[in-house]
């Protein structure tokens, strides 16, 4: 279908394709740029196709507040997808209410948070943390080593983490974080306490280049998954090929999306994925939450009408997309998403296989109001997977 010449709808982003979260950030960047040439491709909206503006910000949390006001004084954006650390969310967030600008916020975070201008399609604590604690204490043993990159995320999620051990009678036998720039060495450090506390099992919450050394230095003192297993919700297959799966074997996390899913609508778009990009380009759950939300925001402009901020923030809550993972669908009352939670170990090719796995799709508890733990995630519980519930019509 022709394009009209009509002025193109612009979405700015704020993703790092430098610095030490860059892997992960730059697929984010291309789920968006492979979700807008689907879109382009099939006529656009309203006739009128998206461009992109892009900035580096070099995972550097002092960087966003300026890039972000330039994308909507010098570019005329409206709509900023963007962001992976929490600090930097919390950097743009004031930018974006100042400017009745949308931030479309698409990597799981530890919740406690709500803007009109915020738009948040990663799972907030209910959706990963809580199941994935669950699972862990449930299957593994209540003695917990917590280990993670010192900036507001791994605060507050080791929190958390730390209240449902206390609620399963266990103990927290070390909490320690460490710079988002820490070396081999610094990780050597930790790895020689860990293996002196002897943890059932180690929650980790370090992110980026920190990944790697984490899991080369506990590798180094003996602790492997199967003595030791790690768990990490913020840890998915773009991390683990910079780990190396001879070192990430085992590792178990919970997300809503796995490469590895088999269903129709999942092979379809990472075969098309990797033909644009390379066969050997991994997804994962931050690069599909960034694919979903693009194309939640062009259905929104096609039910307003509009690309107006105030508009769209009327139209997006309710409206839902058959994204790779499944039916999903944005919550009326506070701006998150309803996701399928699902836990997975990552194997020896580098996938992860699902071992339990939600029957329906869970709304967004930001605020952690319940610590229940889901069911599904305790040990001798039939794992329930392929019978997600579809939300809305």
């Amino acid at each position: 279908m022709p394009i009209s010449t009509t002025k193109p709808i612009k979405i700015g982003t704020l993703y790092s394709t430098t610095g030490v979260t860059a892997l992960v950030e730059r697929t984010q960047l291309q789920a968006i740029q492979f979700a807008i040439e689907e879109i382009n491709a099939a006529g656009g909206v309203l006739g009128r196709e998206f461009s992109l503006v892009s900035l580096d910000s070099a995972s550097t949390p002092a960087n966003y507040p300026g890039l972000a006001e330039r994308l909507i004084l010098e570019h005329g954006v409206r709509l900023i997808m963007g962001c992976y650390m929490s600090s930097t969310r919390k950097a743009v967030l004031p930018i974006a209410e100042r400017h009745n600008t949308l931030l479309f916020y698409a990597t799981p975070y530890e919740g406690f948070e709500y803007s009109r201008n915020v738009f948040y399609a990663g799972a907030a604590p209910n959706q990963n943390i809580l199941p994935l604690a669950s699972y862990m204490l449930s299957h593994y043993g209540t003695r917990v080593a917590m280990v993670g990159s010192d900036y507001v995320c791994p605060y507050e999620s080791n929190r958390i983490m730390s209240e449902l051990i206390g609620e399963h009678g266990g103990k927290k036998v070390q909490e320690t974080y460490l710079p988002l720039e820490a070396n081999l060495a610094d990780f050597n450090t930790v790895a020689k306490q860990l293996k002196a506390l002897n943890p059932d099992f180690i929650f980790s919450t370090v992110v980026g280049a920190g990944n790697a050394h984490l899991h080369r230095a506990l590798s180094d003192v003996g602790l492997h998954s199967t003595n030791t297993p790690v768990a990490s919700h913020m840890c998915n297959e773009t991390d683990i090929a910079s780990i190396g799966v001879h070192l990430a074997e085992g590792l178990i996390t919970c997300a809503s999306y796995f490469q590895s899913l088999g269903n129709a609508e999942n092979q379809k778009v990472v075969a098309g994925y990797q033909a644009r990009f390379g066969r050997h380009e991994n997804t994962n759950v931050c690069w599909e939450a960034a694919y979903f939300q693009t194309h939640l925001i062009a259905k929104a402009i096609a039910i307003s009408g509009s690309e107006d901020p105030t508009l769209l923030a009327q139209s997006l809550p309710g409206t839902y997309f058959d994204a790779p993972q499944g039916r999903v669908k944005i919550d009326e009352q506070n701006n998150h998403t309803y996701l399928l939670p699902r836990i997975g170990r990552c194997n020896s090719v580098g996938q992860f296989d699902v071992v339990a796995s939600s029957s329906e799709l869970v709304r967004a508890d930001p605020f952690v109001v319940a610590h229940t733990a889901p069911l599904w995630t305790r040990a001798k519980h039939a794992r329930i997977e392929g019978q997600e519930k579809r939300v809305g019509q």
